[in-house]
C-alpha cells in the first residue's frame, strides 16, 4: 500500500513540476480549454435560471372566436352567455369585441388609418375571446375547446393564442440539444488540446523515458506522470471556467432582467449547484486524464 502511495505521490509531483517549468505553454492550454468550458457552463447557467422563469409566467391562454359577418350583436351576445355556461370548468371569462368598436380602433391607428378609408364598410366581424382557467395542461385543453368549438355554426374562423407557449417549449428543447452538442465539441477540443500537450512532452522526453525502461521501469510507471498532468489540466481549466462564468453571470442577468420585468418577473442567473459542478469537474478530469494516456500510448512506441 506505501509503495502504491509513493508511486502515485511520485507520479503527482512529477506533473506538477512539469507544469510548472513551462508556465506559458500550461497557462495557454488550461486558458484554450476554461475558455471553451466557460460557454456551455454559462449556456447551463442560463437554462437552470431561466426554467423556472417560463414556468411561472402569468399567462392564460385565449381562444379568439370571430364570428361570420351577417351574426348580430344579440346573437354574439347569446352565444357568449351560453359558452359561459357550457365550458364553465374550462372557461374563466368571455369577452364580447363588437365589431363597431374594433373598426373605431383601427381607424385611431395610423396604420390602418388610410387604408380603411378606402374601405367602403366595415370588414371587421364580432369577435368573442375565451380566457381559459389554470390547469396542468393548459394547451391540450385549449386545443380541445378549439376543436370542439369549430362546429359551431355562426363561428367563421378560431385563432388559439396559446401556441406560442408550444414554440417556447420547442425553443428550451432546442436550447438542450444545442448545449449538449456545444459540451460534445467541448470535449473534442479537450482531448486534442491534451493530446498534443501531452504528445510533445513525451517526444521531448523520449531519452528519459527510454532509460527509464532500460532499467526496469514498468508501462505504468512511465506513463503515469502524464495522466496527472492531463487530470491536473482538466481540473485547473475547470476551475478557470467557473471563475469566467460565476463573472460573466451578473452582466447576462441585468440583460435578462430587462426581458424578465415585462412580465412582472426578477430573474437571477447563477452556476449550477455545487455538487453538479463538483461532478462536472471530475468529469472533465477523467476525460483530460483518458487523452493523456491515448496520447503518451500512442507517442512513446520507440
Amino acid at each position: 500500500m506505501n509503495r502504491w502511495l509513493r508511486q502515485h505521490r511520485y507520479a503527482a509531483s512529477t506533473a506538477f513540476g512539469r507544469l510548472i517549468h513551462q508556465p506559458f505553454s500550461s497557462l495557454a492550454n488550461i486558458l484554450v480549454i476554461a475558455l471553451t468550458l466557460a460557454a456551455p457552463l454559462i449556456g447551463w447557467a442560463l437554462l437552470v435560471s431561466a426554467q423556472p422563469l417560463v414556468k411561472d409566467l402569468p399567462v392564460n391562454p385565449e381562444i379568439t372566436l370571430y364570428l361570420k359577418l351577417d351574426t348580430s350583436a344579440e346573437q354574439a351576445q347569446k352565444l357568449s352567455s351560453e359558452l359561459r355556461q357550457q365550458y364553465a370548468d374550462e372557461v374563466l371569462s368571455v369577452s364580447f369585441i363588437d365589431r363597431d368598436k374594433a373598426y373605431k380602433d383601427l381607424q385611431k391607428n395610423p396604420l390602418w388609418a388610410d387604408a380603411l378609408s378606402t374601405l367602403g364598410e366595415n370588414p371587421l366581424p364580432h369577435s368573442l375571446v375565451l380566457s381559459l382557467n389554470d390547469s396542468p395542461n393548459q394547451a391540450g385543453v385549449a386545443e380541445q375547446l378549439a376543436a370542439e368549438l369549430a362546429n359551431t355554426p355562426a363561428i367563421e374562423r378560431i385563432q388559439l393564442d396559446s401556441d406560442w407557449l408550444k414554440r417556447l417549449d420547442s425553443l428550451l428543447h432546442f436550447v438542450r440539444v444545442a448545449l449538449s452538442l456545444l459540451s460534445l465539441c467541448v470535449a473534442v477540443i479537450m482531448i486534442a488540446t491534451v493530446f498534443n500537450t501531452v504528445r510533445l512532452q513525451a517526444l521531448n522526453q523520449r531519452e528519459e523515458i527510454a532509460v527509464a525502461r532500460l532499467v526496469g521501469a514498468t508501462e505504468s510507471f512511465v506513463r503515469r506522470p502524464f495522466l496527472y498532468q492531463g487530470a491536473i489540466t482538466g481540473v485547473a481549466a475547470s476551475l478557470v471556467a467557473i471563475l469566467l462564468a460565476w463573472l460573466a453571470l451578473p452582466l447576462l442577468s441585468e440583460a435578462l432582467n430587462r426581458l424578465a420585468a415585462s412580465y412582472q418577473q426578477h430573474v437571477q442567473l447563477h452556476l449550477p449547484d455545487s455538487l453538479n459542478l463538483l461532478s462536472a469537474t471530475v468529469v472533465i478530469a477523467l476525460i483530460a486524464a483518458l487523452a493523456a494516456r491515448w496520447s503518451v500510448t500512442r507517442s512513446t512506441r520507440f
